[in-house]
């Protein structure tokens, strides 16, 4: 329960909060355990409890409730762990970009993007931006949409390329391509004659799907659903290339898109087949927390994609 007394001001917390006391906080959300997670940061555990009481008396909440499974905790204390993940992550943030700069590499951009992203488009957009801005570093980092959404929103990266059919929330998103679903299948295969089919035509053999928090994945099993039928998965698998290999050995039906095919599927002895359901048009997008407020650098590359 929050404690009677008027709300810390920033000034006071800035005093009084340190980067240690949050790293070991984090600790202890993550082990569930005082002790444990005394151990993992090598010291006392007397001194995290120390440590952990001043914290809730100078934010006047209490951030876990002691339970006999471990520290549970409260909703103060889940607002206070996404702040903290935060404010290391941008602690680090600096130590490796002022690093960069001394060693003469001049912005960093930090982005996430869905598998498809990655393997279609990006191979194409990027060497422009770089021949202009040579000294210029990218961390690039594949996410399935949902978890671009979120890391964007915690600010793990100020970019993100994703799915448009995934909760954007509060983010700002701008079209960046468009691509379609094809079925694959081997070129000896009952599909493989057909110039279009259905999704649904697809049921009535295994499936080779990506993972299982992929859009891709979540399209086609909710797809089944409507259709009545069960999605027949014999193997989950975790890229483009490897549902191409598992299709190739009789494993089953992959779906990816077209233009994942056109890259990875030469020499295979695959045939992609049209899929005619709406959902297969699909749309990627950008996003950002706010466009207007990305570092220069980032900004830059931002432009850059969307155009």
């Amino acid at each position: 329960m929050p404690r009677p007394s008027s709300p810390p001001t920033t000034a006071s917390l800035v005093r009084r909060i340190d980067l240690t006391t949050l790293q070991l906080f984090i600790a202890v959300c993550e082990e569930t355990n005082l002790t444990r997670a005394a151990q993992r940061e090598g010291i006392a555990a007397s001194a995290v409890s120390k440590r952990l009481h001043d914290l809730e008396d100078t934010l006047q909440v209490t951030l876990f409730e002691r339970q006999s499974s471990g520290m549970v905790l409260t909703p103060a204390g889940e607002s206070l762990l996404h702040h903290a993940r935060v404010t290391l992550l941008n602690i680090e943030k600096i130590a490796v970009e002022l690093g960069e700069h001394a060693r003469g590499i001049r912005g960093h951009v930090r982005m996430l993007a869905n598998l498809s992203a990655i393997v279609e488009f990006l191979p194409d957009d990027l060497p422009g931006f770089f021949r202009i801005h040579d000294l210029v570093r990218l961390d690039l980092q594949e996410r399935p949409s949902a978890e671009v959404v979120r890391g964007v929103e915690e600010g793990s990266a100020e970019i993100g390329i994703c799915s448009a059919d995934v909760e954007t929330r509060g983010l700002e998103r701008h079209s960046y391509r468009r691509d379609r679903l094809v079925a694959i299948v081997p070129r000896d295969h009952a599909l493989a004659s057909a110039a279009r089919i259905s999704f649904a035509d697809t049921l009535d053999y295994d499936h080779v799907g990506l993972f299982a928090t992929s859009s891709i994945y979540l399209r086609s099993h909710h797809s089944a659903q409507q259709a009545g039928k069960t999605l027949r998965l014999r193997v989950h698998v975790p890229g483009f290339d490897a549902v191409c290999r598992m299709v190739q050995a009789g494993m089953g039906v992959g779906l990816i898109p077209d233009k994942a095919f056109d890259v990875l599927s030469h020499g295979m002895n695959l045939t992609a087949v049209t899929l005619d359901d709406a959902w297969a048009d699909r749309e990627l997008i950008l996003v950002a927390r706010d466009s207007a407020r990305l570092s220069a650098t980032s900004q830059m590359m931002f432009d850059h994609l969307l155009h």
